[in-house]
């Protein structure tokens, strides 16, 4: 008579915890690597529907996989172009922003000599001994900067070819993450495959609409307001909400700030502040579950802790990828008896039955 022994606990969370150090590793030290890929089949899955529509027209395989890269290029060519002119714009100011600015910090610093007694020969002191450690560390900033740039020009390069590759050889990959995967119930990973696919679609979806939607709101705040520059920190504000939690606050500092500088009622800083916040309070209770939060059941718990962890591993780049990769790691979790309490952990019902 055969037995069968069950793995023990603490056997199963050694290798949980084994393979998630690995996994943390590889993105601590593969980052530039990894990163681009995976952006890369988020990419082809958002056009994945478009080359399936093509492809039932009986076009080369190739064209139908073309056209939608190209049209994403052209896509991402617009937004950066409008946001250059914009930037252009606002650089042709710089003379009269930096006349205003000195005026704001001469307030500034009056208000703050009332307050501390710190006169402004002492702060001027302060200011001139900071912007000379800035400027012995400009060698190090200009490379980081060169680096950045580099990082980018990469990402511009690596993500269409990837994506045209993945897009083209994706049943050969799906024939072996099936091979693999396989462990007597071939279904079951289809529908991880097939549901994963969903998910990042749906979720991409969603968020282009959202961002849409926070963008509108935003412009049209800041044009009644009549602030300058309201179409650029309008878009600026909204693609900074794709960072979760961090990223809307930056944005809330740099619009008001150069509200400041630019304007000449301290009201109307405020007044951007609290559009910014309405846009902001809409969209978590509103926009957010409604459109994107159906699509993608994280808590709110782990959402924060996926994209500190995302943003301490690889920057902002990780912190807009933390999402659906949680969201598919749910996917994955929910249809592996021995995963599934993490799966609950992850998700946001109150009340999960595990199997």
């Amino acid at each position: 008579m055969q037995t069968t022994t069950e793995t023990p606990f603490y056997l199963k969370l050694s290798l949980i915890l084994i393979s998630l150090f690995l996994i943390i590793l590889g993105f601590i030290y593969g980052k530039d690597i990894i990163l681009p890929i995976l952006f890369s089949i988020l990419l082809a899955n958002i056009l994945l529907p478009i080359t399936n529509f093509l492809s039932r027209k009986k076009l080369y395989k190739p064209i139908t996989i073309f056209i939608p890269v190209l049209l994403s290029i052209v896509a991402c060519a617009g937004i950066v172009y409008f946001l250059s002119a914009q930037i252009v714009n606002f650089m042709d100011d710089v003379p009269a922003l930096r006349e205003r600015i000195n005026e704001v910090s001469h307030s500034l610093q009056v208000w703050f000599r009332k307050t501390t007694n710190i006169t402004i020969g002492k702060q001027n002191q302060y200011i001139a001994e900071t912007v000379k450690d800035f400027k012995e560390n400009a060698s190090g900033l200009m490379g980081s900067t060169v680096v950045s740039l580099t990082g980018i020009l990469a990402y511009a390069v690596l993500i269409p070819i990837y994506t045209f590759l993945i897009l083209y050889y994706r049943s050969n990959i799906k024939s072996f993450l099936i091979g693999v995967f396989n462990r007597g119930s071939e279904q079951d990973v289809r529908e991880v495959l097939t549901e994963s696919t969903t998910v990042a679609q749906q979720y991409l979806t969603g968020l282009f609409i959202e961002t849409t939607l926070v963008f509108l709101l935003n412009m049209t705040g800041f044009l009644i307001l009549g602030i300058k520059y309201a179409v650029f920190l309008a878009l600026f504000a909204a693609l900074m909400n794709l960072i979760p939690y961090v990223g809307i606050l930056v944005a809330n500092v740099l619009c008001m700030l150069v509200t400041l500088v630019s304007s000449t009622e301290i009201s109307t800083v405020v007044w951007v502040g609290v559009i910014l916040a309405v846009v902001q309070f809409l969209d978590n209770n509103f926009g957010m579950p409604l459109i994107v939060g159906n699509k993608v059941r994280i808590n709110a718990l782990v959402t924060i802790i996926g994209v500190l962890v995302g943003g301490a591993l690889c920057g902002i780049p990780g912190m807009f990828l933390a999402i659906p990769g949680l969201a598919v790691l749910k996917v994955i979790f929910d249809k592996v008896p021995d995963l599934q309490p993490w799966g609950a952990l992850l998700g946001d019902e109150t009340e999960k039955t595990i199997k």
